[in-house]
């Protein structure tokens, strides 16, 4: 079992990526953390082509490696924010998602009103393209704050860490 865990957000403190390092923490099986996010060019249908980018030559090289992904993606201005959407766009030429099981957490803060539905609709709708197949189950918001996350960058809050976990499990449940 090979699962990429894939934030959507470039911010270093990122509440997103937090979820996904403590995601790593509590596997109990091969995890890889993308983390090339920032360094993407930007899509261009005309560079998707052989040679690739380096960037999106290892992008594809994960996706294709993964067993399953599970995604934690910020909202930004009512929808994906674009480094995301980038990443997604290149991974469309790719056959990689084709069927794989995906899977995303959602930790906007209780405060937030729309709890980032407009960009996991937009996620969703990408997905759709990519032919990746939705864990339903797998899917959930578990709304946080940046007060849970200890100094080692690690999710501490009990109920965040068993949300986390429930996500784990039935992702990974649904590859045995």
């Amino acid at each position: 079992m090979h699962l990429l865990l894939i934030s959507g957000s470039t911010r270093a403190a990122s509440t997103n990526t937090a979820v996904l390092r403590t995601a790593q923490h509590l596997a109990t099986f091969k995890t890889t953390l993308y983390d090339e996010l920032s360094a993407l060019p930007a899509f261009n249908p005309d560079d998707d082509r052989d040679p690739l980018p380096a960037t999106v030559t290892r992008l594809r090289e994960q996706v294709e490696a993964a067993d399953a992904i599970l995604f934690c993606t910020p909202e930004y201005a009512g929808a994906l924010p674009g480094s995301f959407k980038n990443l997604l766009d290149w991974t469309v030429g790719g056959t990689g998602m084709d069927r794989k099981p995906v899977a995303w957490i959602n930790v906007s803060s209780v405060a937030a009103p729309t709890g980032g539905a407009d960009a996991h609709d937009s996620l969703r709708k990408v997905l759709g393209y990519v032919n990746a197949t939705i864990v339903e189950d797998a899917c959930a918001r578990i709304p946080m704050t940046r007060q849970s996350i200890d100094p080692d960058g690690l999710v501490s809050a009990a109920a965040v860490v068993a949300g986390i976990q429930h996500c784990l499990t039935t992702l990974t449940n649904t590859l045995a």
